[in-house]
């Protein structure tokens, strides 16, 4: 059996319950990055391989999260369609709208994210159309019986537009300090910074799900 150092990030996202919140932890990029070894990750980001490892042991039992790999597509896609297609349709123009106040208010200051509501439209109109492209062509191509075998070809696309995804959610962090308030934020923008945590965390776990679990079938 391969040890956890040794296993990719997205197989443990996948296999043991909590392994994500480990990662969200450390920053490590288990959705678009899902193919890297924990060793490998940890190099790169220059963190403690070993101590990680032993976190991801204690998880052992752990059990607050469905194994959607026992779940069939109908089921998968469900839970894809209604627990981050919808939410993201709800999560979007908020923060958008909380972005462009906190800009409208802070922008002299040089701690506040300017761009940031301009960067989170451009989001969500990638992720729409994305969304879009999954629910029309590729979703109804795996709810077929057998699925269809053409939905390789869609699937690519997804993956490559995920890994867009996953930059604009680099970005993201870049712009907000790895989404972290200024000692001095106000309640607008604090809450704006709580719901980009919840969207960053929302749509990992919405690419994990495709690209690890969805897709690898």
């Amino acid at each position: 059996m391969t040890s956890l150092i040794d296993q990719t990030l997205g197989d443990l996202a996948t296999d043991l319950p909590g392994a994500t919140r480990v990662f969200h932890q450390h920053q490590l990029d288990f959705c678009c990055g899902g193919q890297q070894t924990l060793r490998e990750a940890c190099v790169r980001r220059g963190l403690d391989a070993d101590a990680i490892t032993a976190q991801l042991q204690a998880l052992h039992g752990d059990t607050d999260q469905p194994d959607w790999r026992q779940a069939s597509n109908t089921e998968l896609i469900e839970h894809i369609l209604t627990r981050f297609h919808a939410r993201h349709r709800e999560q979007l123009p908020e923060l958008i709208r909380l972005a462009s106040r906190v800009e409208q208010v802070h922008g002299q200051n040089p701690t506040c994210p300017n761009g940031l509501a301009e960067h989170l439209w451009n989001m969500q109109q990638e992720l729409e159309s994305h969304m879009l492209k999954e629910e029309k062509i590729l979703f109804p191509l795996l709810l077929s019986e057998p699925p269809h075998p053409h939905a390789q070809g869609p699937i690519a696309v997804m993956r490559y537009e995920h890994d867009q995804h996953g930059e604009a959610l680099a970005r993201l962090n870049e712009m907000t300090d790895d989404i972290t308030p200024p000692p001095h934020a106000c309640n607008t923008w604090r809450a704006l910074y709580r719901g980009l945590a919840e969207l960053r965390d929302d749509l990992m776990q919405h690419i994990h799900l495709e690209n690890n679990v969805l897709f690898a079938r």
